[in-house]
């Protein structure tokens, strides 16, 4: 037997070309036709490839694919799969019969001559896992991290043989498929921050379970997807918009969430040129935040992904967990657009803790200006204190004395404010304590949760939930 783990770029090109069925056509744009030349060395293409193509003049690619206003987009990518494939079965209808057909198409921004971008690109595949079936598509986006243009060709030359490999080799299995898919290319070279799987042979995948393994084995540090479980890909979901976030365990989400966003909502509209039409709410959930008796249940992690969707929100899973690298990540998508963080006011210990950025040579100091340097503002939601019964605000918090004076600074620069409007009845709601009332079937942890995640809970048995066996 072949040990696969071991196989050279060459090679797994070699064996698809040796595989009989397997036929198809490649479409690049933007980085050379890297893949299929990987096709072409490794020997016995002419029984694998119908043809490839690169539409490099934009002209051409209109032409081609119809007029575009931005070419490396997913938009673009799909128009490529669509007219690639159709193209395949017009011209050999008959090939269909013995082959199973596939189109593999990318469209990417490769490091230009001044090294003045981010190399970027979505690639996908249209394929045929059996004869006669109907076709699935995998589709990625990519950001490429070598410091050479003729680096990152070569990255998305193995990443493209890795991908057709996988799909036709591994695809029954999503571990395997990740392995093989990232197979000869580290993170320092590569990043995959979407992945989605879709067609009849994949209609049990739940592609959200997918992006939490992305962040899991550290493909990417952050991915997302919408209210009803569509993974997206941050910088285009996000593009041009004004980003409010709350992070959280959501385990599970209660009363007192729904009023710290809405709130914080509520000021976030009032910042200059932030309105309902530019705003992405956002509830994003860390690799800390969802291990659960030390590990990560991805049945726990869907759990709190449905009870999110059914309230309308969108979903960020990362590996961001200090809040500081999460606003560097998130400024350079929204690039010049406002980012608003919500945040309980017990929360501020931490971050205006010095220990918690002994990591960084600037310490503090470097932290916060990498979190507030950017478009930012920290909204504070308060806090009962469970001992006194006291409010504890941003304006009566403790902070050690020599970061007071900071406090002022961020207050008075607009980087830190208050939630001033709250429901005080909310407070005494805590996520912990509204979990062991689930476990414990005691009907309270009702009134503590919105009546949507009530429902769920009970329909879907979430969380240990236990419904009452009538006599």
């Amino acid at each position: 037997m072949i040990d696969e783990r071991r196989l050279t770029t060459e090679e797994k090109a070699l064996q698809i070309n040796l595989t009989a069925d397997i036929y198809g056509c490649f479409a690049e744009i933007g980085a050379g036709q890297e893949v299929a030349a990987n096709f072409f060395k490794a020997g016995g293409s002419s029984g694998t490839i119908a043809y490839t193509q690169s539409a490099y003049d934009m002209k051409v690619s209109d032409a081609m694919y119809g007029e575009a206003s931005r070419y490396v987009c997913e938009e673009r990518l799909m128009t490529m799969l669509d007219t690639e494939y159709q193209t395949l079965k017009f011209r050999l209808p008959n090939k269909n019969k013995e082959s199973r057909f596939f189109a593999f198409c990318n469209t990417v921004e490769s490091l230009n001559y001044h090294k003045s971008n981010q190399g970027q690109g979505w690639v996908g595949i249209r394929f045929q896992k059996s004869l006669l079936a109907q076709p699935n598509d995998v589709i990625l986006h990519i950001k490429m991290h070598d410091n050479s243009n003729k680096a990152q060709q070569d990255a998305i030359g193995i990443l493209g043989v890795n991908l057709i490999h996988a799909c036709y080799f591994h695809s029954d299995d999503m571990d395997s498929f990740l392995n093989f898919l990232t197979h000869r290319l580290p993170r320092e070279r590569m990043e995959i921050d979407m992945l989605r799987f879709s067609g009849p042979d994949f209609e049990h995948m739940d592609n959200r379970v997918l992006a939490l393994n992305l962040v899991k084995r550290g493909i990417t540090d952050a991915t997302m997807f919408d209210l009803i479980g569509n993974v997206l890909q941050p910088a285009t979901a996000l593009y041009k918009k004004n980003v409010l976030l709350m992070r959280g365990r959501f385990r599970p989400v209660t009363k007192v969430h729904i009023d710290m966003i809405e709130q914080g909502k509520k000021q976030f509209l009032k910042e200059k040129d932030v309105t309902e039409e530019n705003i992405d709410v956002i509830f994003e959930l860390t690799l800390k935040d969802l291990t659960a008796d030390g590990k990560i249940s991805d049945k726990d992690f869907i759990d709190r992904a449905d009870l999110l969707g059914s309230l309308g929100y969108t979903v960020m899973i990362s590996n961001y967990l200090k809040h500081y690298k999460m606003v560097d990540y998130l400024a350079t998508i929204a690039k010049g657009k406002k980012l608003g963080l919500i945040v309980g006011v017990y929360n501020l210990y931490t971050i205006f803790d010095d220990r918690y950025y002994d990591n960084l040579p600037g310490g503090l100091l470097e932290a916060f200006g990498r979190g507030f340097g950017h478009n930012v503002k920290l909204y504070v939601y308060p806090a009962i204190d469970v001992e006194t019964g006291e409010l504890i605000t941003l304006d009566n918090i403790q902070i050690a004395p020599h970061l007071k004076g900071l406090v002022t600074y961020l207050k008075d620069n607009g980087k830190l404010d208050k939630i001033g409007e709250f429901d005080r009845g909310l407070l005494h709601i805590m996520s912990d304590d509204v979990l062991m009332k689930i476990k414990a079937s005691s009907p309270s942890w009702e009134d503590d949760v919105p009546y949507e995640v009530v429902k769920a809970i009970k329909f879907f048995e979430l969380f240990g939930y236990q419904p009452k066996v009538s006599q």
